[in-house]
C-alpha cells in the first residue's frame, strides 16, 4: 500500500486518499452511506507499487552509488558543487533504500516490527525532504555562481559548508516528528477480514483532522511549493544572465540554457503531478469537492501513477546534476577504471560577461 496513504486514527478508523474517513474522526471527511469497494484498489496497489519501488530502488541505488564511489576516488579538496552532489546522493540514496520496505508493505503488509516502522517512516521523511530543499540550496548557489560570479565565493562557502544543515537537513530532521510520535504497526481496519497489518501513522481521534491537513500541506509546501519557487526564481535569473552573455560562448551558453530548462522541467514534471492530487484529496475529504466513488477510484489510481513519477526524481538527479558534466565524467571512467583522477584546470574567466570559470568553482551548466 501507498505510504502516503497510511494514516489511522486511535479510535481505529481508517483514512487513506481515498478520502473514507468515518465519524469520530474530527471534522475531516464525510460519513459516506454505502462505502465505495476498495477491493480492486488493493488488489492494483499490491501489483503495481512493488514494481515501481523495485525499479526506483534499482537505478536510484545505481546511480546515486556511482556518484558516491566517484567522489570516493576523487583526490583533492572537493568543490562547492561537489559538496551538494555529496549531499543530494546520500539524501537520495538513504530514500530509494527504505523504498523495499514500502514494496513488501504493498504486497503483502508490513513484516518488520514496530521499530523498524518507525525507522523507516523517519528515514523516508527526512531523506524525502532532504533531498528537495538540497535542490533549492543547488538553485541558490548557482545564481550566485553566475550572477554573482566575482563577488560571491565567501557567501558560496558558506551555504555549502555550514547553512546547508541548517537549512536543509534539520528542517527535514524535524518533520520526522510526526513518524516518531505516531507511526506504529496496526491492523488494516479498512479490509473486512482485518488480517492484513500495515506500518501506519496513528493519530488521536479528536485532533485527527487537524493531524492530517497538517501533514498534507506539509507535504505540499516544503516538498514542492517552498523549493520549487526558489527553484524557479533562481533559474529564470541564471537563464536571463545567459541569455545576455557574451555571444563568443555561444555554443557553451545553449548547453548552459538547455541544462537550466531541464533541471526545472523535470522538477516540476515530477512532484506537481504529484501534489496536484493531494490537493484534490484533501479538498475531497473535507467535503469542499464532492465525492463519488467513481472520483475516488480515479484519484487512488492518479495518486500510485504520479507518486511513482515523484519519487523517480531521485533516480533523474544523478543524471542531472553529475553526470551530465565533463569534469565529472572523466572522475567516472577514471573511477571506473582504476585510474587516476584528472585534476581540474581553471579555465580563465570571459571580462564583461557570464563566468565561464570551471565546474568546480562556479558550477556552469555545461559542466556540472
Amino acid at each position: 500500500m501507498s505510504y502516503y496513504e497510511h494514516i489511522i486514527f486511535e479510535d481505529g478508523t481508517f483514512l487513506d486518499n481515498s478520502s473514507e474517513a468515518e465519524s469520530g474522526s474530527g471534522d475531516l471527511g464525510a460519513d459516506f452511506d454505502v462505502p465505495c469497494d476498495r477491493a480492486l484498489s488493493h488488489e492494483l496497489q499490491a501489483r503495481v507499487l512493488p514494481a515501481v519501488y523495485g525499479l526506483i530502488f534499482a537505478l536510484g541505488l545505481v546511480g546515486n552509488g556511482l556518484v558516491l564511489l566517484v567522489m570516493g576516488c576523487q583526490r583533492g579538496a572537493r568543490s562547492m558543487t561537489d559538496r551538494y552532489r555529496l549531499h543530494l546522493s546520500v539524501a537520495d540514496l538513504l530514500f530509494v533504500l527504505s523504498l523495499p520496505f514500502w514494496a513488501v508493505d504493498a504486497a503483502r503488509g508490513w513484516r518488520f516490527g514496530g521499530f523498524m516502522c518507525v525507522a523507516v517512516h523517519a528515514v523516508y521523511t527526512v531523506n524525502l525532504y532532504g533531498s528537495v530543499l538540497l535542490l533549492a540550496f543547488i538553485s541558490v548557489d548557482r545564481y550566485l555562481a553566475v550572477a554573482r560570479a566575482t563577488s560571491s565565493r565567501s557567501a558560496r562557502r558558506l551555504l555549502a559548508e555550514r547553512v546547508v544543515y541548517v537549512g536543509a537537513w534539520l528542517p527535514a530532521a524535524l518533520l520526522t516528528a510526526p513518524d516518531l510520535a505516531f507511526a506504529t504497526v496496526e491492523e488494516d481496519p479498512s479490509l473486512v477480514d482485518g488480517t492484513r497489518i500495515v506500518c501506519a501513522r496513528v493519530y488521536p481521534a479528536e485532533s485527527a483532522a487537524t493531524w492530517t491537513i497538517a501533514f498534507r500541506l506539509q507535504h505540499v509546501l516544503v516538498g514542492f511549493a517552498l523549493p520549487g519557487a526558489v527553484l524557479l526564481a533562481c533559474y529564470c535569473v541564471v537563464a536571463a544572465r545567459l541569455a545576455r552573455g557574451p555571444a563568443g560562448v555561444g555554443a557553451q551558453k545553449r548547453r548552459a540554457l538547455r541544462t537550466t530548462v531541464a533541471l526545472v522541467a523535470c522538477f516540476f514534471a515530477c512532484w506537481m503531478p504529484y501534489c496536484a492530487a493531494i490537493l484534490v484529496d484533501t479538498l475531497l475529504s473535507l467535503g469542499v469537492l464532492e465525492h463519488t466513488c467513481e472520483r475516488q477510484r480515479a484519484l487512488e489510481r492518479w495518486i500510485c501513477a504520479t507518486e511513482a513519477l515523484a519519487y523517480f526524481h531521485c533516480c533523474l538527479n544523478p543524471i542531472l546534476y553529475a553526470f551530465l558534466g565533463a569534469t565529472f565524467k572523466r572522475s567516472a571512467r577514471n573511477a571506473l577504471s582504476g585510474g587516476r583522477s584528472s585534476s581540474i584546470k581553471i579555465l580563465p574567466k570571459k571580462k564583461g560577461g557570464v563566468s565561464t570559470s570551471t565546474e568546480s568553482e562556479s558550477s556552469s551548466f555545461h559542466s556540472s
